[in-house]
């Protein structure tokens, strides 16, 4: 059994902890650190007390999750956090405090003034003045970046229309077993009562990802527009964006319509988005070859196709993208933030 009480010291390895490791993105977390051969020294699950005590594999050992409290972080290096807003503004002062660089998941930081918020293939260089807290992008925020900032290099953004297409793993595990549960109970010809969502989501679209503020956008809404900014650099563009939950597991997809500065070949973007790190083209619709979110799964990529002339605007492109929201929607993007401050020497 590995027991983390006490970091071993690695040359360039790290002394990590976890909090939310049971999680979705947690779990998620650890397969991409394993897949990806993350220079980890030690490591510590944290948890809260419901789930201590559970074990989790990684690397051939065995880990006992333990209860965060705030002598979790004592000898980390880097911490990632991946739990609610609330827990998430009590627990990274604490870890960063404690000496950690903590890169963070949660709503909760992202759009503060002294924090970066990274997707490193786009604004990688916001690392430089770091304090110690990172954030991560929402998961539709991620891929609408990845594939709008290489455009907007060659020819600047000026609004986005996206609507996206939730999948349940957004939400998290709740959400996915009440998919599953509504899913059979249809079938079956049974009534599942909703618990997690308003209205049923088996074989259902519900236009409402969380709630509604007085303006008629949800949070959510709110979110994509806000983060957007931030991480293209670009604190006055025009945002509007709708946000569908949708009956898949894993997988979040975006209608995108994009109005540039001068008018935008598709073959030129499709071109400079074949080129673009972290994104891949899926573009041959006479085929039946674009995106779906179940393609998606387990891609590190962010897919891009249906890339087409805006027939509303001259100046206008529309595209569909697909992302893995657990991976570079959250748990890649989690990651390769820590190996961009690695290669920097930013840790």
């Amino acid at each position: 059994m590995a027991t983390p009480e006490a970091y071993p010291s690695m040359p360039r390895s790290l002394n990590v902890a976890i909090v939310g490791a049971t999680g979705l993105v947690g779990r998620e977390l650890l397969r991409v650190m394993e897949e990806r051969s993350f220079p980890v020294a030690g490591l510590r699950l944290l948890a809260s007390s419901r789930s201590a005590g559970t074990s989790i594999r990684f690397r051939g050992e065995e880990y006992t999750v333990e209860e965060t409290t705030a002598e979790s972080f004592a000898g980390a290096d880097l911490v990632f956090i991946s739990v609610s807003s609330e827990i998430s503004r009590q627990l990274v002062p604490i870890a960063a405090k404690a000496g950690a660089v903590v890169i963070d998941d949660s709503k909760a930081w992202r759009l503060e003034p002294h924090v970066p918020l990274v997707v490193p293939e786009v604004n990688g260089d916001a690392l430089a003045g770091h304090r110690g807290i990172i954030a991560t992008p929402n998961c539709e925020v991620v891929p609408l970046c990845l594939c709008l900032f290489p455009l907007h290099r060659r020819n600047p953004v000026r609004r986005i229309i996206v609507d996206t297409y939730q999948s349940v793993s957004g939400t998290g595990w709740a959400a996915v077993e009440e998919l599953k549960e509504q899913a059979r109970a249809a079938l079956e010809g049974r009534e599942s009562a909703p618990r997690v969502y308003p209205h049923p989501i088996a074989f259902n679209v519900i236009p409402q990802v969380e709630p509604f503020g007085e303006d008629g956008y949800t949070r959510e809404e709110a979110t994509i527009v806000h983060e957007t900014r931030k991480v293209m650099g670009e604190p006055g563009l025009a945002i509007s964006a709708t946000c569908v939950r949708v009956p898949v597991m894993v997988g979040h997809s975006l209608a995108v319509h994009v109005e540039f500065e001068r008018p935008f070949d598709p073959h030129e973007a499709r071109e400079l988005l074949h080129q673009a790190p972290g994104v891949r083209v899926l573009d041959d619709p006479a085929s039946s070859v674009y995106p779906t979110p179940l393609q998606a799964a387990g891609d590190d990529h962010c897919l891009v196709g249906r890339i087409r002339r805006d027939s509303s605007c001259e100046r206008g492109l529309a595209l569909w993208i697909s992302c893995d929201n657990l991976r570079k929607g959250a748990a890649l993007n989690l990651v390769q933030i820590a190996e961009e401050l690695l290669s920097r020497n930013l840790i």
